[in-house]
């Protein structure tokens, strides 16, 4: 049978990047496993329990040392995961087999472990976001200055410019990012808990010593490089969390679905365009095409994601007592995905964002066409400052721009309101001035103002606390 005779995840075989991949893959989670039953055992030998050096160095040794073969066949035999990895981690260090998991359940080594392997992700997220920030940051202040239609119901609006819409863009992301470091600040670890949340196995074992049982929490986690712990649980750590997590991944894919409409429908107006290769091909029938295939793809996904917190809402509020298992085969596919996805939307706005393409002519073009319109209460007013009437004034503009607005659109023509002002005698006082009043620059406000002030006001600081990780870029792989 072909490899290709089964279903592939497309997030790992088309989409995600390798490192996020390998942050939920299977060896990594296994690798924590291990790495918490030695932190307990060493943590227990330490504070009285009978476990000797030698079996803590056994365990040490053997912390990727994973006969993922052994542990599947184990698994088939007990229906548990969790024990079938703790007799291969005792089939490969014999001597510390017996004291592997003391006081612990099944959710001290998976609850631990998901928690970091999130926290990971959040992190490689991070990195991604801020990148992506960066990135736009050089767009917005490239084309601060260049004045283009804004855009209210998609009709023309008043002027704004290229940099300063992509400062819309950028706010967006800082919104994520301001969420994304708000809840690394809030992240807990489950902790040394029990199998109820009780701590009751880990009293027994130190003989009724509330104290020791504390202490063991702190030496435990200290060894993971955690500090902060949830102060209660149940069996798990409370499920609200992961919602929390999918809420800011969902925001992202918010942010990032927002942008690849707008460039969607710029690249409609020839405006502005993402990448297109050299060799690419936009349809398969139609050659001329230049299809905005990332940015498409980018809003795929994105819908995709901003899908799932509902998902974890439910799981979240459908825990029995201290615990339910039918959050586990849930978890196992929802949490992964949801960073796979967030994982290769970002990668797709790092690659769009570094090679945007804009057509300045075009948008020169398409502003001329509207901005007589725009202009006429400026003309209005210089008319009157000259001592003309407001009232007749204004109806005659009326009638000409009523006139102009038939040739544009029903006779497909040029818009000529600007000519039939010049040549219209009521309109003297602005002959031979219409080109300056009528100046782009002159309707784009305070646009080049805000997006300076914005970006370093609000983008820089926070580039700057994250300049180690800047310089990426993002890969679209088909």
């Amino acid at each position: 049978m072909s490899d290709k005779a089964i279903y592939e995840n497309p997030l790992i075989s088309r989409y995600a990047s390798r490192e996020m991949q390998e942050n939920f893959g299977e060896e990594k989670k296994i690798r924590l496993w291990r790495r918490l039953w030695v932190a307990l055992a060493e943590s227990e030998m330490e504070l009285g329990l009978p476990i000797t050096a030698e079996q803590v160095a056994e365990l040490k040794s053997h912390v990727d040392d994973i006969d993922f073969e052994k542990a599947e066949m184990l698994e088939k035999s007990t229906r548990h995961d969790v024990m079938a990895h703790i007799k291969a981690f005792g089939l490969a260090a014999p001597n510390a087999a017996g004291i592997i998991h003391l006081g612990a359940t099944s959710c001290f080594v998976d609850c631990n472990a998901d928690l970091l392997i999130m926290k990971d992700g959040l992190g490689i997220v991070l990195k991604k976001l801020v990148n992506v920030m960066d990135k736009l940051k050089k767009f917005a202040l490239r084309y601060k200055d260049v004045p283009t239609l804004g855009f209210t119901h998609l009709q023309p609006a008043q002027l704004t410019t290229v940099g300063k819409r992509a400062t819309l863009w950028l706010q967006d992301l800082m919104l994520d990012y301001e969420s994304l470091k708000n809840l690394l600040v809030r992240f807990r670890m489950r902790g040394v808990k029990g199998t109820t949340g009780t701590q009751a196995s880990f009293l027994e074992l130190f003989d009724g010593d509330g104290e020791k049982v504390k202490e063991l929490e702190r030496h435990v986690m200290q060894k993971l490089g955690c500090r902060n712990v949830y102060g209660v649980t149940g069996q798990t750590y409370p499920r609200k969390f992961d919602y929390a997590v999918l809420n800011v991944l969902s925001g992202i894919a918010q942010s990032a679905y927002k942008f690849s409409n707008d460039i969607r429908l710029l690249q409609s107006m020839k405006e502005v365009e993402e990448p297109f290769e050299q060799t690419q091909i936009g349809s398969s029938a139609m050659a001329y095409k230049r299809n905005p295939m990332r940015c498409e793809r980018m809003g795929s996904l994105a819908r995709y994601l901003i899908s799932l917190p509902v998902n974890a809402a439910m799981t979240a509020g459908t825990q029995w007592f201290e615990r339910t298992l039918d959050d586990s085969a849930n978890r196992r596919i929802v949490l992964a995905q949801a960073f796979l996805t967030a994982d290769a939307v970002l990668e797709l706005y790092l690659n769009v964002a570094d090679g945007l393409v804009v057509y300045e002519k075009t948008i020169a073009k398409h502003v001329a066409a509207e901005l007589p319109f725009m202009a006429t209460e400026n003309i209005l007013m210089e008319c009157v400052k000259a001592g003309g009437d407001r009232q007749e004034l204004h109806e005659r503009i009326r009638v000409l721009s009523m006139e102009a607005a038939k040739i544009v659109k029903e006779e497909g023509g040029e818009n000529d309101l600007l000519t039939r002002i010049e040549r219209d005698p009521m309109f003297q006082a602005v002959h031979g001035k219409l080109g300056d009043i009528v100046d782009a620059k002159k309707f784009i406000g305070r646009a080049p103002a805000q997006t300076e002030e914005f970006i370093s006001s609000e983008i820089e600081p926070i580039l700057v606390l994250n300049r180690r990780f800047l310089g990426a870029t993002g890969e679209v792989r088909v």
